[in-house]
């Protein structure tokens, strides 16, 4: 077990202080991350060049160090022992907590590990602040980030999460925002669901809908900037978690929008029976409007 009064006492170590940065409107900084990073004796960015504009902004002279995913096993260390001199640092990313999708953790595990206080500081962060004008339920809520690339590992990630009953928070990039949300179709079929993107940004923008008509929509339009993606929770029952308009649509109807977005037919039908609790095959005699032989 180990204690940690962040602001009782006079530590022998210097504190390391974890600032969240605007994630888009440099007014979401706050007073006291401003004059943290004034007060402090070094600042460990992920990007030096990218937070040096918003020292400069702020008229804030504190010097720098880089600290990101591909140097942390050489820097980590060194900053250990800026600390343990009793150097006071600041650590940020480029936008938003450090640690959430960004680099800092393996700085933070390390401090611990060394008994070196780490106080984290309230601010800007993507996943909640659109959650909570998604329209979505905001609790309880399930943060993973960033999914796998690759089709195949991500559609192994969202089969684990299909029964998950907490509205489900991912980031992605534009670039593959369409693949993406069509994967999501494919296995949660036309749960509810909401884009964000360029959050705080004046072009802020949501999209909200089913995970079948966001497909389509991106199908046939590009969307720009960082993008935060909220998908409703399971309802406990499959048949549920069909929304209410795609239940009026008939099955080929259904089949038909899945296949706009990009999924072969074979395997829309198959996410259609699901959806629906029926056999395929009466899915695929709807789609290719097969007629029943009469006896």
């Amino acid at each position: 077990m180990q204690k940690q009064s962040s602001f009782k006492g006079s530590p022998i170590s210097g504190t390391l202080y974890l600032v969240p940065t605007p994630i888009g409107n440099l007014q979401d900084m706050t007073y006291r991350a401003v004059e943290t990073l004034k007060t402090v004796q070094l600042i460990a960015s992920e990007d030096t060049r990218n937070t040096q504009k918003l020292l400069n902004h702020f008229e804030i002279k504190t010097p720098q160090k880089s600290l990101h995913e591909h140097n942390f096993k050489e820097r980590v260390p060194e900053l250990i022992t800026l600390l343990q001199q009793g150097i006071n640092i600041a650590q940020v990313s480029d936008a938003g907590m450090p640690s959430i999708s960004d680099p800092g953790h393996e700085l933070v595990v390390a401090c611990i590990a060394e008994e070196i206080n780490v106080v984290a500081l309230p601010g800007a962060t993507a996943g909640l602040t659109a959650l909570i004008a998604s329209g979505l339920n905001p609790q309880p809520n399930y943060f993973y980030g960033f999914l796998p690339r690759k089709k195949s590992e991500q559609l192994t990630v969202l089969n684990t999460l299909k029964n998950e009953m907490a509205t489900l928070i991912f980031y992605e990039s534009p670039y593959r925002l369409k693949q993406t949300v069509a994967n999501l179709a494919e296995v949660f079929g036309s749960r509810q669901a909401v884009i964000c993107r360029e959050l705080t940004k004046v072009h802020e923008e949501y999209l909200r809908g089913n995970l079948v008509e966001l497909a389509s929509y991106l199908a046939e339009n590009a969307v720009k900037g960082e993008c935060c993606l909220m998908v409703a929770g399971s309802s406990g029952s499959r048949k549920d978690d069909v929304s209410a308009e795609t239940a009026m649509l008939s099955l080929k109807e259904q089949v038909e929008n899945l296949v706009k977005t990009g999924m072969k037919p074979n395997q829309a039908i198959k996410t259609v029976a699901q959806n629906n609790q029926v056999k395929k095959q009466v899915v695929y005699k709807n789609y290719h409007e097969i007629l029943e032989s009469a006896d």
